[in-house]
């Protein structure tokens, strides 16, 4: 990492205020240069009111290193949030000598210093992107080390399986002296597997929360599949006409359900068509139910077994609402062979009661403050590298294989848990695992 001292807008642009960032080992110099008032010598975690230079009356936050964001000597400067004020102060900052930052540079810099481990960065950005409670409460965990905190557990746990084993293998020409009991070891190894198992289980969730949990509404045409999409959104976002085959491609939008997010997509209506655009329409309405995770399929009258039993193979190892509309005009609830819904997409009937279909045929929990919640692809690969040579650790010493081989495939699970959170496992920390734990030569 250089030493520039660098500088960028901290908040979106267009509010009332404006707050730019300055973080470096030069940041009370440069800052002094072109504010009211010299802050060198002022005490850390204090406001300061001034101006910068004839531009804008200010207040300058000031953070000496370590206790900043970045863990370096930094500077926040509040201002209006005018594009031109902004734009000019920056241009001050770096003709005194700062440079503009790059995308996420302050956050690696806080990585690089300590302030931070590398699932605990990311989580600033799923922070910043969260648009419903249930991202925000997994981004929230991750970033107060939530994940780190599990890992480090399972980390002590595996450092001293493999101190154990490398221990014996220093004393390899002692062949009855065994420092580590083959049952326990064995055992502790299935538990670290086991939580491994777990985490990596939960990614299929932490996925769906994260992009939103699709769902298809197919039907035949003029079944109210628009207007549904418009009612479940508030809102006219698909076109609905009385004529046949008026949508001719998906449209999607989200909504949230109990702070989780939907992706609703309004599908073409499927019947025969000779008609070469609606037929298109009509084939990505199947690729629409290949993507979906929960289908509401769509009535406006009681289907023919025939057509239960296409449609049942069409959305098959999905799940699947049954949803009878238009009761506004027809007022006939009787159910049929399968659980249904009866509503009125016209008038709003029966919404709420689909709503909390869709929420619970997700199959999704309410997310708790501490639970963890698996949602990167990079931590996901890491557990499954870090499964798969349990899984040899344990296969090993089912079969008493050397232990040489155990302790490499030890290693390759520390390593890969180790790119989680961006540590890494040094022969120096097993050694000094070793020594701290057992008394050598006495």
């Amino acid at each position: 990492m250089n030493n520039d001292t660098i500088c960028a807008l901290a908040t979106a642009t267009g509010g009332a205020l404006g707050i730019i960032r300055i973080s470096g080992t030069m940041s009370f110099a440069i800052i002094s240069k072109i504010f009211s008032k010299d802050i060198t010598r002022e005490l850390p975690n204090t406001i300061h009111y001034g101006y910068i230079s004839n531009i804008d009356e200010v207040l300058v936050s000031i953070f000496k290193s370590p206790h900043s964001y970045t863990g370096e000597d930094s500077v926040e400067i509040s201002c209006h949030g005018s594009q031109y004020i902004i734009e000019k102060v920056l241009e001050l900052l770096v003709k005194n000598g700062c440079r503009m930052a790059e995308p996420g540079e302050f956050t690696m810099r806080a990585f690089l210093n300590g302030k931070m481990d590398l699932s605990q960065a990311e989580a600033v950005a799923d922070l910043i992107a969260s648009n419903n409670e249930a991202t925000h409460r997994m981004a929230m965990t991750q970033l107060r080390g939530g994940i780190s905190s599990e890992l480090s557990i399972l980390r002590d746990k595996l450092l001293r399986l493999t101190s154990l084993l490398e221990l014996e293998l220093d004393f390899s020409d002692h062949e009855d002296l065994e420092f580590a009991n083959r049952s326990e070891l064995l055992s502790l190894a299935k538990d670290i597997d086991n939580k491994v198992s777990s985490l990596a289980n939960t990614f299929d969730m932490g996925q769906a929360i994260k992009k939103g949990i699709p769902v298809a509404i197919i039907g035949k045409t003029n079944v109210g599949k628009s207007t549904l999409l418009n009612t479940l959104l508030k809102d006219d976002r698909a076109i609905v006409s009385d004529i046949h085959g008026t949508t001719r491609d998906t449209i999607e939008d989200t909504m949230i359900i109990n702070g989780i997010t939907f992706r609703f997509i309004d599908t073409a209506g499927i019947r025969q068509t000779d008609d070469y655009v609606e037929q298109i329409g009509i084939d990505r309405t199947y690729q629409a139910i290949e993507k979906a995770r929960i289908i509401v399929w769509l009535t406006d009258e009681r289907p023919t077994q025939r057509e239960i039993s296409e449609m049942e193979e069409l959305c098959y190892g999905k799940e699947t609402i049954v949803v009878q509309n238009k009761l506004d005009i027809n007022a006939d609830r009787k159910p049929w062979t399968c659980p249904m819904i009866f509503i009125s997409a016209k008038t709003g009937d029966g919404i709420q009661q689909l709503e909390q279909a869709i929420f619970s045929a997700a199959h999704l929990k309410k997310i708790s403050d501490n639970e963890i919640i698996i949602n990167n692809v990079r931590h996901y690969d890491a557990l499954l590298k870090a499964h798969e040579s349990l899984g040899r650790v344990i296969y090993s010493m089912n079969l008493n294989i050397s232990t040489d081989l155990i302790v490499e495939d030890l290693r390759m699970v520390l390593n890969s848990l180790s790119e989680i959170t961006g540590g890494q496992i040094t022969t120096q920390e097993i050694l000094n695992n070793i020594f701290s734990q057992f008394c050598i030569g006495k």
